[in-house]
């Protein structure tokens, strides 16, 4: 098989480690790729982002499997545009992306099939968020660009005076572009983060093992969230008890929902 992943970060380096292993796989490329990807497979000068070049050279190279790991081509459709031309491909089509690449529209969803969330308002005007979080004087917010951010668009605001700063950066300064364009604002809800993978065929799901992320840049849980500053798995946090009540309250629920709208979901779910 020929096996095409894309991406250039840790994600993709850890899927062509462990797919170079595989005795199926006879061409193992990566687009673009990284320094440390080049050791096991053949990197080629294609942005991730650049599904039409994409699409080209999968056609070209014959490529049996693509495996998309950044979430910005799965939004910009790549998985319809790689099976509207007959390819295989392993990732959520575009209208399932909007899960990952709008926060407003995961928060509707949830509430809208009763999947646990966090309270929360939308706002594409700047003047009524910033209303909005005036109203909440006293009380810790979490401010989220709606959009793909590369993981540092959420701001935890313990005062005022943050929450109108982080809407500022969205809203006004657009420090991420159309993706702040509308902000998500929740109550925060105070805990460790547990990440809970699982993979999908449209109808079934298969979990994988648990993990957890160190998110903020500094020692002692201090500085802003990231896209990620490593991760462990499995999380100590999860037990049998907790894993049914993923699978009943969430897991169960979102392929319920995504049945009733008509949504596909095929790749991996992560909650």
């Amino acid at each position: 098989m020929k096996i095409l992943v894309i991406g250039s970060g840790a994600r993709e380096h850890a899927l062509v480690w462990k797919l170079a292993q595989s005795p199926h796989i006879t061409e193992l490329f990566c687009a673009p790729g990284n320094a440390g990807i080049a050791d096991l497979a053949t990197c080629v000068d294609i942005a991730s982002s650049d599904c039409k070049s994409l699409l080209q050279f999968a056609q070209e190279k014959k490529i049996d499997l693509t495996i998309v790991g950044p979430e910005q081509p799965l939004s910009l459709g790549i998985v319809d545009l790689f099976e509207s031309h007959g390819l295989k491909i392993f990732g959520p089509n575009q209208r399932a992306s909007q899960f990952e690449s709008s926060k407003a529209y995961s928060k509707n969803f949830m509430k809208e099939y009763g999947i646990p969330t966090a309270d929360y308002r939308e706002f594409t005007q700047y003047e009524e968020a910033s209303k909005f979080v005036q109203s909440r004087l006293g009380t810790s917010l979490v401010i989220k660009a709606d959009g793909l951010a590369a993981g540092k668009g959420v701001r935890i605001c313990g005062n005022l005076e943050q929450a109108e700063q982080a809407l500022k950066d969205f809203m006004q300064n657009k420090i991420f572009g159309e993706s702040g364009a509308r902000v998500v604002v929740e109550e925060f809800l105070e805990g460790e983060e547990l990440s809970y993978l699982i993979l999908c065929d449209g109808k079934n799901a298969v979990p994988l093992a648990s993990s957890q992320d160190h998110k903020t840049l500094l020692d002692h849980n201090q500085g802003p969230n990231t896209g990620g500053m490593g991760a462990f798995s499995p999380s100590p946090l999860m037990t049998p008890e907790l894993e049914g009540i993923i699978q009943k309250r969430i897991v169960e629920r979102f392929l319920s929902g995504c049945e009733k709208e008509g949504i596909v979901y095929q790749g991996v779910l992560y909650v």
